[in-house]
C-alpha cells in the first residue's frame, strides 16, 4: 500500500514539474481540428491557435500518462490516420536548416534521415539515418514539401510497442484547414514561434485530449488555468 502511494506522488510529482505546456484540445474524439494553447507555469503565453489534427479524429495513444479510457473510445494504431490522445513528452525539434538557435536537441533532416514505421523492424518508430538494408517502410525526415521545414518530435509509443502508432509529431500544415495522417499541423508562423519557445530544461509536454477528458487534465494539473 505505501509503495503503490509512493509511485502515484513520484508520478505526479514528476508531471507537475513541467514548466513547458502545450494543450491541444478538440470538440470531439471525431474532430479532425483541435485549439492549441501554450502555458508556462501555469499561465498561457500566446494567443490561442488553431491546429489540425488526424483526418479521422483522435485515438488513446501511449504516453507519460494514461489517462482513463471511456468504452467508446478507441486505442491507436498504426495507420488508423489518428492522433493520439494523451501526455507526451516533446523531445526533440527537427528541421531543414543546419544551423539552428534552439533551446531544445535538434535533428537536421537530411535525405537520410528517416523515421521507421515498419512495426516489424528494430527500429520501429525511432528517426534514424538510414542504414544498409532499408526497412519495409519509413518515411523521408527531409520532404518534398514545406511540411516538415520545422517540426517538434512528439515521443509517442516509446517503448515501441507494435502497431500502436508511431513517427508522431508537431509540423507545418499541408494547407490551411487540411488534415493530417496523425500528426497535429499548424501554420509555419505558429510553430516556429513554439520552437524558439521551447526549453528542454523546462521539460516541455504536449497534452492532447478532446474536451471530455478535461476534468481529468484540472484533476492531473489543477493550477493550470485551462478555459473551455
Amino acid at each position: 500500500m505505501v509503495k503503490s502511494f509512493l509511485i502515484i506522488i513520484s508520478l505526479q510529482i514528476f508531471l507537475y514539474s513541467s514548466e513547458q505546456i502545450i494543450l491541444v484540445l478538440s470538440e470531439n474524439t471525431n474532430s479532425s481540428k483541435a485549439k492549441l494553447r501554450c502555458f508556462e507555469d501555469n499561465r498561457q503565453i500566446f494567443k490561442t491557435m488553431n491546429v489540425n489534427l488526424g483526418k479521422n479524429g483522435l485515438a488513446i495513444g501511449i504516453g507519460i500518462n494514461s489517462l482513463k479510457k471511456n468504452t467508446k473510445e478507441l486505442l491507436k494504431y498504426e495507420g488508423d490516420k489518428k492522433a493520439p490522445i494523451g501526455i507526451f513528452n516533446l523531445t526533440h525539434i527537427f528541421g531543414y536548416k543546419k544551423e539552428h538557435s534552439f533551446n531544445m536537441p535538434y535533428l537536421h533532416a537530411t535525405k537520410e534521415l528517416i523515421c521507421v514505421d515498419d512495426s516489424k523492424h528494430k527500429n520501429y518508430n525511432q528517426i534514424i539515418n538510414m542504414p544498409e538494408k532499408k526497412p519495409n517502410s519509413f518515411e523521408y525526415m527531409k520532404r518534398d514539401d514545406h511540411q516538415y521545414e520545422l517540426g517538434i518530435v512528439v515521443e509517442h509509443n516509446k517503448d515501441q510497442i507494435k502497431q500502436r502508432g508511431s513517427c508522431i509529431f508537431m509540423h507545418i500544415e499541408k494547407f490551411e484547414n487540411a488534415p493530417t495522417a496523425g500528426c497535429t499541423s499548424m501554420k509555419y508562423e505558429d510553430i516556429k514561434r513554439i520552437a524558439k519557445w521551447l526549453d528542454l530544461n523546462k521539460k516541455p509536454i504536449l497534452i492532447q485530449v478532446p474536451k471530455s477528458k478535461l476534468k481529468d487534465i484540472k484533476k492531473l494539473y489543477p493550477s493550470l488555468e485551462i478555459d473551455n
